[in-house]
């Protein structure tokens, strides 16, 4: 029987509570044997972090633990190169079975900006596109995208049918929790219980994360 895999990427800089309950909701709306939280080492879009990829990893690993479906996926680290996510595709792919549903999760704002990922136009050939849209979402649509949902959209999760190649719209209200509001708080000397999970911010202080600033 073919599995679902879902996958989920960011810096997870550090990973928090908004995080991992979008992630439990879109897993058990399409129905996902596994949804791996996969930390980018070199995100191409961004600067990357001054926490280390294997700590963020690290995070992710405590935050999922006996967390099923979710799990943590470290290949990104094992790439010199950028985080591109058509590799990731490309590496995961080549070790399922053909017929095995792949689904990547992306955030409105992130799909938009589509168009300026590595050969974003393969994307599909490897896996099924999660657009996960907020209420308050405004960032337009270029015309490439215009043209790829007239095309490959389906109306719900229900319709989505094969191994990829459909993109589908979810309408979700996410937390309203940051990684940049969780550093702030810490570099304040804050507290950040209850926006991380107990582990990972035991984590954090073990390993002298996010500082205070004097």
């Amino acid at each position: 029987m073919a599995k679902k895999i879902g996958i989920l990427g960011g810096t997870f800089d550090p990973i928090h509570i908004g995080h991992l309950r979008g992630a439990i909701e879109v897993a058990e709306l399409l129905g996902l044997d596994e949804l791996r939280l996969i930390p980018s080492a070199r995100p191409p879009h961004r600067s990357t972090p001054t926490v280390s990829a294997l700590q963020r990893l690290a995070m992710v690993e405590l935050a999922v633990a006996d967390s099923p479906p979710l799990l943590a996926d470290g290949r990104e680290l094992q790439r010199l190169q950028p985080s591109y996510s058509i590799d990731t595709l490309e590496s995961l792919r080549a070790e399922l079975a053909a017929d095995d549903q792949v689904f990547l999760l992306l955030g409105w704002d992130a799909f938009a900006g589509l168009p300026s990922w590595q050969r974003w136009q393969q994307l599909l050939n490897h896996c099924h596109l999660v657009v996960l849209q907020r209420p308050d979402a405004d960032a337009a649509l270029a015309p490439e995208l215009l043209a790829l949902l007239a095309k490959q959209q389906v109306e719900s999760v229900t319709a989505l049918s094969g191994p990829s190649g459909q993109v589908v719209l979810i309408q979700q209200t996410p937390l309203a929790v940051s990684a940049s509001q969780i550093r702030q708080l810490l570099g304040s000397g804050k507290s950040a219980r209850f926006l991380v999970p107990d582990a990972v911010l035991a984590y954090i202080h073990a390993q002298g994360l996010y500082p205070a600033s004097n």
